[in-house]
């Protein structure tokens, strides 16, 4: 199971990446495609993986430790350049690397008091900071911020609801 987590973890970069491209209810020409996430509210189709791959961190730091976590979200990063087109996976990286690593530096200390507050906390710094900096590299634009900052946390909530049950058995 918890190998599983590393797994998906790393994927989840890979996958927004497509996502973006390739997945959504509009795409706007040499931009991205675009899902609802709200009424009246649009973000770029990736949010659905950025949203897990918040959740994913901290569940992988819980099971391996914080090396682990650093180390997959070096790989994830990489993993971007695989997938989409340069200038694309340089922007999805560079948010990729910063908001993981703000994540991280929230969760850490907060987990030794409770997980639960450390996920909550953790996946909304993430979430914004990866919002604001992929959406200014990859576009030029923060037009989308308030999609891309929703869809996250939406994603990151739906699934650790999702993964409850799953979450006991990746206790420390």
């Amino acid at each position: 199971m918890r190998f599983v987590l590393v797994l998906a973890y790393i994927a989840t970069v890979p996958a927004a990446n497509w996502l973006i491209g390739h997945i959504g209810t509009v795409c706007v020409p040499d931009g991205p495609c675009l899902i609802p996430v709200f009424p009246g509210v649009m973000a770029p189709s990736g949010v659905l993986m950025i949203g897990a791959a918040l959740l994913l961190r901290d569940l992988v730091q819980r099971a391996y430790g914080p090396s682990a976590s650093i180390g997959c979200i070096l790989a994830g990063a990489a993993l971007s350049f695989l997938i989409a087109p340069p200038a694309l996976a340089l922007a999805s990286a560079a948010a990729f690397l910063f908001s993981e690593l703000v994540d991280f530096a929230v969760y850490t200390p907060l987990a030794r008091r409770s997980f639960a507050l450390a996920v909550l906390v953790s996946c909304t710094a993430g979430a914004l900071a990866d919002s604001a900096l992929f959406l200014w590299l990859a576009f030029g634009s923060l037009a989308f911020i308030a999609g891309q900052f929703v869809g996250k946390l939406y994603a990151a909530v739906i699934y650790l609801l999702a993964s409850r049950p799953r979450i006991a058995a990746v206790a420390p």
